[in-house]
């Protein structure tokens, strides 16, 4: 779908046009869908969040002011959207690393290098609050001033849940890099 096709579907969506609301969830889902990924613990949340994010795009269409791209917005949705089902499920973002549950990659070859989908894997095993932070400020570029007000937490906290991301990545990615040589 070129610019001009995806405006006049918008404009489209916006009179409630079911035919072209379908249309833009085509276009924007797969898109959409790895951004819930980041944020949900499985793939069936990460359908929930996509399904309940759509939703909010076109009951909330007429917010959209058009000063950004429709794609950002869309995305910005979808990362609120998973946050709220974060919070409603009461996930706590401070996590011990205690009680992680480590699964290491399997390599089929040991010359392989940690390709892109492997690398999401192990983002993914992340505990639920370190990764939401690392996926919105290193991924989304949010600041931490601006994540500690989505995730009702102090910019120190959003700060030390990168940090230890961070650290946690560092130590799985050098296990695997050690586990290849």
């Amino acid at each position: 779908m070129e610019n001009v096709s995806i405006d006049s579907t918008w404009k489209k969506c916006l009179t409630g046009d079911r035919k072209a609301q379908y249309h833009l969830y085509q276009f924007f889902s797969k898109k959409m869908f790895v951004v819930c990924l980041r944020y949900a613990k499985d793939s069936l949340e990460a359908e929930d969040i996509l399904q309940i994010g759509f939703v909010k795009v076109f009951t909330k269409g007429h917010l959209f002011s058009e000063n950004g791209s429709l794609e950002g917005w869309i995305r910005r949705i979808m990362v609120n959207t998973a946050i709220e089902i974060q919070r409603k499920n009461k996930i706590a973002y401070v996590e011990s690393l205690d009680n992680d549950i480590i699964h290491e990659i399997p390599n089929n070859n040991a010359t392989d290098q940690i390709h892109y989908k492997d690398l999401m894997s192990i983002v993914h095993q992340l505990p639920i609050g370190y990764r939401t932070v690392f996926n919105l400020y290193a991924v989304e570029g949010y600041t931490h001033k601006e994540i500690a007000e989505m995730l009702n937490i102090s910019e120190g906290n959003s700060k030390s849940q990168l940090s230890r991301a961070r650290q946690w990545l560092k130590t799985r990615l050098l296990k695997i890099e050690a586990f290849t040589l």
